[in-house]
């Protein structure tokens, strides 16, 4: 057993949540899978549900999916052309995640059932009629207009615009909200009765679809939900055109005169549309707009959706925001949170997500100015490939590394000169090169989540070439044999290959390959070697192969504790002249660190620097050749992360790729050949580069690299 971690969780936290509105039952969700005992509390009775229709984004799917809420199960509708400006089969495939329509009311009942069904954690107490009155940030309580008090750990602030909970952050007092300028009025009808009248069938007629039209100042949107039984109108007008009270709820009741008369200078067609608005769900909204906050959060207190940033409908993201507050602020707070550290965890949440709802804030409201292609594809980019379960994740990492006391990075040592692949007994460059080894190389290509495999990336010069939110990976094991520098033995490694990853120079050039994070290798000489002279990230790890005549399979293990299983089946020989290697760029990335020596040091570099393997040097230098190729389609992935104990040396990394998503398995193969690399072309990619080291998140250190001497390699 190893020593009892001082940071183990006191039984969780109790968290009340002011508001049970889409924010507050989604917060209420991922706190409770947290461990936490939470408490909502919303003024309504929740009767007589209304509602409307709205937009699940691609990124809030992401998040929903990882709280168990699947939309599709309650009538949301797959849509193929969500927003005027997007496309979404331009991008299939771009996203991981659908983008959908759905019934707020039936959103809304599934968060409620979620939050307090059986299931992980303890189903959360949802009070009705309960309206809050006063809120204490420093002690965590909240008053109820009865009277009533209760305190709690954290208090959570998801009650909407007219928020009571913002009232208590620092310098916000005075923000409110204010008009957009802008209304909507918003209903819903049956599909059918479009569909029965002659004179609006053929607006009816088409599924899936997002219909809009505009005037100067005015957009009817229509697009379906509920298994696409239902139509639901978003009219956007200038609020001069329509009485409301904008300190009141946003779902005021309106006239279908008022509608007709504010837009009756549309086509007929969409006029006989809205007339058919059902009296019962017609409501007229005020857009309502919101001077960026300086702070969500004070002490035990922190604001989500609407409370911290209202949105203009224009970008489907208001709702999506409150789904990934409530998801950041669940990851924040995490099962092993202390009551001690609620307000920095508090502090990491806003870290996490005001940047991120600011930009799209603002996004949002220039959707009305006139916008190039590339604006709305960086704006498309930014909005819905996002994944904040991922980006919190790396950000409470980065703050918990940071706490650890004099953190190492360290790399093994070598003693004295040693022959390795690249020099003979004496040291001198190898001329005898190990043209008849071979190789049996048994590799499975997945999809995957970019989002996820962006936190294995070095520093911000390295990044993905698309910004979609899925990404192509490969675990690949060759194993190496007739090597002369072993005295004709060899081993095997095993590595994660991410595709479409660059590195960006200090000059303005891309460098563009295959990234390798990390390097197993079943004997110690090769890892030496590797990562003294390479700069390769390697590690031991064993590594077993069973082959039977159609197929492959690979265990991975450390002092009998086994981590990995890679199954390759019904593999079938292929005429491998027909199947070319695939050129993903230059070659492969990789990255060296060397420490320091002495603590005093505190882990910081004696060399840092990224790599580059150029392959086509490589097989220009030592060419190879296929002997054999068999694939498949039927292969699996199992990563077991373990615990500490178990893996005391290799957990940190097992852990991580566990994490890794297999979407789905694109290809497996097993090629044979002879002729092995000795990776000689490894160069460094630039000489003088100056960037912020991404391991070191306490001090944020501004390192640069510089070389005396002349580089005129070919590959810079």
């Amino acid at each position: 057993m190893g020593d009892i971690d001082p940071r183990t969780a006191q039984g969780g936290l109790h968290i009340l949540i002011a508001g049970a509105g889409i924010g507050g039952l989604a917060a209420a969700i991922a706190l409770r899978q947290q461990g936490h005992r939470v408490e909502l509390f919303e003024r309504s009775r929740f009767a007589n549900e209304i509602g409307a229709a709205i937009h699940l984004t691609p990124n809030a799917n992401s998040a929903l999916l990882r709280l168990g809420i699947d939309g599709t199960k309650f009538g949301a509708v797959e849509t193929e052309q969500p927003l005027a400006t997007i496309d979404n089969k331009a991008h299939a495939g771009k996203w991981r995640h659908k983008w959908t329509l759905v019934h707020r009311a039936h959103l809304h009942e599934a968060l409620k059932v979620a939050s307090q069904a059986p299931g992980p954690g303890i189903p959360a107490q949802l009070h009705t009629s309960s309206k809050i009155v006063d809120i204490d940030p420093k002690n965590a309580t909240v008053t109820l207009e009865n009277g009533g008090t209760f305190k709690g750990d954290v208090v959570i602030g998801a009650d909407g615009v007219h928020s009571l909970a913002r009232s208590k952050l620092p310098f916000a007092k005075d923000i409110k909200p204010f008009s957009s300028g802008k209304n909507a009025f918003r209903f819903l009808i049956k599909r059918q009765d479009a569909l029965e009248d002659p004179e609006t069938r053929s607006l009816a007629m088409v599924y899936s679809s997002v219909d809009m039209w505009d005037s100067d100042e005015k957009r009817v949107v229509i697009y379906p939900c509920a298994n696409n039984e239902l139509l639901n109108f978003v009219c956007i007008h200038p609020d001069t055109l329509s009485t409301i009270n904008t300190s009141s709820d946003w779902n005021q009741e309106a006239s279908k005169e008022a509608l007709l008369e504010v837009f009756k200078e549309f086509n007929p067609q969409v006029l006989k549309m809205l007339a058919k608005a059902d009296p019962y769900t017609l409501r007229v909204w005020p857009l309502l707009d919101m001077e960026t906050l300086p702070t969500w959060v004070d002490d035990r207190l922190a604001i989500i959706g609407d409370a911290a940033h209202p949105f203009l409908p224009y970008r489907a993201s208001g709702g999506a925001m409150a789904i990934e507050d409530s998801v950041s602020l669940a990851v924040m707070l995490s099962r092993d949170v202390t009551r001690e550290e609620i307000p920095e965890r508090l502090k990491l949440y806003e870290k996490a997500r005001h940047n991120r709802a600011s930009t799209v804030q603002q996004m949002t409201r220039d959707s009305s100015k006139p916008q190039s292609v590339e604006t709305m594809e960086a704006m498309t980019d930014y909005i819905y490939g996002h994944d904040e379960f991922d980006y919190s994740t790396q950000l409470l990492r980065k703050h918990l590394w940071n706490k650890l006391p004099a953190k190492y990075w360290r790399q093994p040592i070598v003693f004295g000169p040693m022959p390795g692949p690249r020099q003979d007994w004496w040291g001198r460059n190898r001329v005898q090169k190990s043209l008849k080894s071979t190789f049996q190389t048994a590799s499975i290509r997945f999809k995957t989540s970019r989002t996820l495999l962006q936190n294995l990336l070095p520093n911000e010069r390295y990044s993905f070439t698309d910004p979609s939110t899925v990404a192509y990976a490969s675990f690949s094991q060759t194993r190496l044999h007739g090597m002369d520098w072993l005295g004709g033995g060899g081993y095997r490694h095993l590595g994660l290959y991410i595709e479409g990853v660059q590195y960006k120079k200090t000059d303005g050039e891309v460098v563009k390959g295959l990234y390798l994070p990390i390097l197993f290798e079943s004997l110690t000489d090769p890892i030496v070697s590797g990562r003294e002279e390479l700069g390769m990230p390697k590690l031991y790890t064993a590594i077993e192969a069973h082959e039977r005549s159609n197929s492959y399979h690979l265990t991975t293990s450390w002092e009998g504790a086994v981590w990995g299983h890679f199954h390759l089946e019904d593999l079938e020989d292929q005429d491998f002249s027909m199947n070319p290697p695939q050129n993903i760029g230059k070659g492969d990335l990789i990255y060296r660190y060397m420490p320091q020596v002495g603590r005093a040091n505190k882990g910081q570099p004696e060399a840092e620097y990224p790599v580059l393997v150029p392959q086509e040097e490589e097989q220009k230098n030592i060419p190879s050749r296929i002997t054999r190729l068999r694939t498949t389609k039927n292969a699996r992935i199992e990563i077991d992360a373990l615990s500490w104990e178990a893996l005391p040396t290799l957990h940190h990394v097992i852990s991580r790729l566990a994490e890794i998503p297999v979407d789905e398995i694109v290809s497996a193969k097993v090629v044979e050949g002879e002729g092995v690399a000795d990776v000689s072309c490894a160069r460094r990619i630039e000489f003088c580069v100056t960037y912020t080291v991404n391991h070191d998140y306490k001090y944020r250190l501004e390192y640069a690299y510089c070389c005396r001497r002349q580089y005129t390699a070919s590959y810079v």
